[in-house]
């Protein structure tokens, strides 16, 4: 699979952008600051629905513009298609499919497929925990694309049972008459069965993961590991241990879980069990990475997640897109080229670079210059 054309329109620094691409190795070269990254940007938003740099649409729109549209043509072996997603600040996003406007956004998921590497990756290892769920469930949406509905159920579940307990939490605190929480029940029941869901999921993702990780951590860090992965949920050691595994064995795990922390999330205000609490446990040897490892560590460590995410994605389907967005630069040399000849087989691999030196020999292929909101072939 791979990206054939994409077209911008008051897509960040663009209000118009017209750019050919095909498989193989291309690279976008150009000053800082120039829009490179905008282009890789709205792949990837194809692929997830949000960006790898802001967590909402609004900064994704050209100043001045109330709306943002990206629109690529998708290359499947023989098939074709187009898929396109108007983004609405405020408002729901659109999508298109061949021109289609009956689908939603949520349905484009499947048809671009990335494995995208980024500066931010460092937080996967130094981050707080929602960066590994961000990644968990990034990858889950990737390999499912069904997991799409299930996370937004379990979100809008979780806000509507987190605002029926920051209500009780008011009421206590200033002494007024207790609230009817009859409700909390249902509530608890469809939390913990969309949860059970999505932490079937992620847990058979880690078991998954484990080798693919340890192995390319291998090939970017020789005698340098091994590599640990540990998922840590609130909901208790029946989770952690693989104790419950089946979604119905999960369900009761979490119904039980809520039940005991019931009054304290009253106290409190807001849920505290959850696959939105969990975490996952980082390991470089007998050590937790994070903390432990150094920055070059933690480099080979966020790369091999992001290698074994584009293994088992290959081996699941279409070949994703792999994008490198400015990651040679920070690499010393030895995991720069060992990073390019790893990635350099791909089917289609987009690259940013600054300069053309920070783009190895090996990734040889179409450049285009980035600078002042043109996009250039070289």
């Amino acid at each position: 699979m791979h990206v054939s054309h994409l077209s911008l329109a008051d897509f960040r620094s663009y209000a118009r952008a017209e750019v050919p691409l095909g498989p193989g190795v291309t690279a976008f070269v150009g000053p800082n600051g120039q829009g490179k990254t905008n282009l890789v940007e709205a792949i990837g938003y194809l692929a997830t629905l949000g960006s790898h740099r802001v967590s909402s649409d609004a900064p994704l729109v050209r100043m001045g513009a109330d709306r943002a549209i990206i629109r690529a043509a998708v290359a499947q072996g023989e098939r074709r298609q187009l898929v396109e997603l108007e983004l609405n600040p405020g408002r729901a996003n659109r999508a298109r499919i061949n021109r289609s406007s009956q689908v939603r956004p949520r349905d484009v998921l499947g048809i671009v497929r990335t494995v995208l590497f980024a500066p931010e990756d460092l937080a996967l290892v130094k981050g707080d925990p929602g960066e590994r769920r961000r990644f968990l469930d990034e990858l889950v949406t990737a390999r499912s694309p069904r997991m799409a509905a299930v996370r937004s159920d379990y979100e809008r579940v979780l806000k509507q049972r987190n605002t029926l307990l920051k209500s009780a939490a008011m009421a206590r605190r200033h002494g007024g008459r207790s609230m009817d929480l009859s409700t909390l029940d249902v509530w608890d029941q469809h939390l913990a069965r969309a949860g059970a869901e999505l932490l079937a999921q992620r847990l058979d993702l880690i078991a998954t993961l484990l080798p693919l990780a340890d192995k390319a951590y291998e090939q970017l860090a020789p005698g340098g590991g091994p590599l640990g992965l540990a998922y840590r949920s609130s909901a208790g050691e029946a989770v952690d241990s693989g104790a419950a595994r089946t979604r119905e064995a999960l369900y009761e795990v979490l119904l039980a879980a809520l039940s005991e922390v019931r009054k304290q999330e009253i106290e409190r205000g807001v849920t505290l069990v959850g696959p939105h609490r969990d975490d996952v446990l980082l390991r470089l040897g007998e050590l937790p990475a994070k903390g432990y490892a150094s920055h070059g560590e933690s480099w080979s460590y966020a790369l091999a997640l992001r290698l074994a995410s584009y293994e088992l994605l290959r081996s699941e389907g279409d070949e994703p897109v792999l994008i490198l967005d400015d990651v040679f630069a920070e690499l010393d040399t030895r995991r720069r080229e060992r990073l390019a000849e790893l990635v350099a087989p791909g089917e289609q691999v987009l690259v940013t670079a600054a300069v053309d030196d920070d783009v190895p020999d090996v990734l040889a292929g179409a450049r285009f210059g980035v600078s002042g909101g043109e996009v250039t072939l070289l």
